[in-house]
């Protein structure tokens, strides 16, 4: 008896777990895209330099912009 109510509560909750909603998948897309500009971004100019990491984040502002998506925050200087 225990057995088979268990296997109805998996039944029940596994499916209304799974299901995704049309605003969370544009969000997942969203911040996949966002990932790929970082990475282009990154590949683009690979060194840590002071002018490598000002190119890099003109190139990864540029992408943001290029593909209609939010640009993300400056860093704030550390104390």
């Amino acid at each position: 008896m225990i057995r088979l109510a268990i296997v109805l509560l998996l039944a029940l909750v596994v499916p209304a777990a799974a299901t995704q909603t049309q605003q969370g998948l544009i969000v997942v897309k969203r911040w996949a895209a966002m990932d790929n500009c970082a990475k282009q971004a990154q590949a683009a100019f690979p060194d840590f330099t002071a002018a490598d990491n000002a190119k890099r984040e003109a190139r990864l502002q540029a992408c943001l912009e290029g593909q209609n998506l939010p640009s993300r925050a400056p860093l704030a200087p550390r104390p």
